[in-house]
């Protein structure tokens, strides 16, 4: 009987919501902030929006920007909501297989004739018959090992491999700048060697230096001869090179190499949403207890996606991941800083 349940769900959520209509998100009511964070009010058609009232935030679609992609805000580096700084998206591979699936292309089986997987919000890893169209889930509240924090989970529609993923993304009171995520798949799902979560839009903020613990890697240095429209080949770090505080955790750590983004000159054919004219940034990830599989990954473009125009000062990251195998309840961090990179590598090893 369980395993009808998702499929029955999904025939009810398009009749509740049309295929994938919803009304323009200036409509929706914007969310509450109240004391530390940032929700979606309930009751009505609402933003989906989460996070820390002076920090980071996430939110869904049909918010701006592509679907089956979680979209991260930075406001408190002079880019203001609805500007994305980046996006997170899901890929898993599924056991004994090379190809990922991917959020953001595939097309969706919920929404006919959609380009992406639908995401939605819940308040409980048993969320499966949320599908929250206009109603995004509350997000809870709660005391957690003497800190307040922020839970809620983000689940995809069933990729065409057949995973069935989710994960759980937790804010705490006391780190502004960053979220964690857990990854799951939920019943029916494929076995997994791997669930990818990829931070995919480095060139918005023209990300190009890597740090480590041996020195530098510049996206210039790595593809150096790239005057492709498509994705550089990936390059591959293993965790032995990254930068380690004393507890073990590990840090994969990318920053722009530009000084000042109001001197950057675009071509004439630039879209105006991959003008970046916030502050300077340093993005992370985190692992704690790494697996010696575990292994930071790249990508690199000379153009912006989907289209044929340079990106300014040559190639940059754009996907930005972890990958190590797949265990269920795993844990990864993801952060944007306002520290420059040498004073955060500073702050870990304190």
């Amino acid at each position: 009987m369980k395993r009808l349940l998702l499929p029955l769900l999904l025939s009810v959520a398009d009749l509740l919501y049309g295929q994938g209509s919803f009304m323009p998100w200036q409509q929706l009511a914007p969310p509450d902030t109240i004391g530390t964070w940032v929700q979606p009010v309930q009751g009505k058609p609402a933003m989906p929006v989460w996070g820390h009232v002076n920090g980071i935030r996430i939110g869904l679609d049909p918010l701006p920007g592509p679907r089956g992609l979680i979209r991260i805000y930075t406001p408190y580096l002079d880019y203001g909501f609805p500007e994305v700084m980046n996006f997170i998206a899901f890929e898993p591979i599924p056991k004994g297989k090379e190809a990922r699936g991917f959020s953001e292309l595939e097309m969706s089986s919920i929404h006919p004739g959609k380009r992406g997987k639908h995401f939605w919000s819940a308040d409980h890893p048993t969320g499966l018959s949320a599908l929250d169209g206009e109603y995004p889930a509350r997000g809870i509240v709660e005391q957690s090992n003497d800190e307040e924090t922020l839970t809620v989970y983000i689940f995809a529609e069933p990729f065409d491999n057949g995973a069935k993923v989710y994960a759980r993304l937790r804010f705490f009171a006391s780190r502004p700048y960053e979220f964690e995520l857990a990854t799951h798949t939920y019943e029916g799902s494929q076995e997994l060697d791997y669930f990818i979560l990829t931070a995919t839009m480095g060139n918005k903020p023209r990300l190009r230096t890597l740090f480590l613990q041996d020195g530098k890697e510049s996206a210039l240095e790595l593809w150096s001869d790239y005057k492709d429209i498509h994705f550089t080949p990936h390059a591959y770090f293993s965790q032995q090179r990254m930068i380690r505080d004393k507890k073990g955790h590990v840090y994969f750590i990318a920053a722009p190499d530009e000084a000042d983004y109001l001197k950057t000159a675009y071509t004439a054919g630039t879209n105006q949403h991959w003008k970046y004219r916030g502050k300077r940034a340093t993005q992370y990830w985190i692992k704690k207890n790494p697996s010696e599989q575990l292994n930071g990954l790249l990508t690199g473009r000379f153009t912006y996606w989907a289209s044929k125009e340079p990106i300014p000062g040559g190639v940059s990251i754009e996907n930005f991941e972890l990958k190590e195998p797949f265990k269920a309840g795993d844990t990864f961090i993801f952060g944007i800083t306002p520290l420059s990179p040498e004073a955060f590598i500073q702050h870990t090893k304190q």
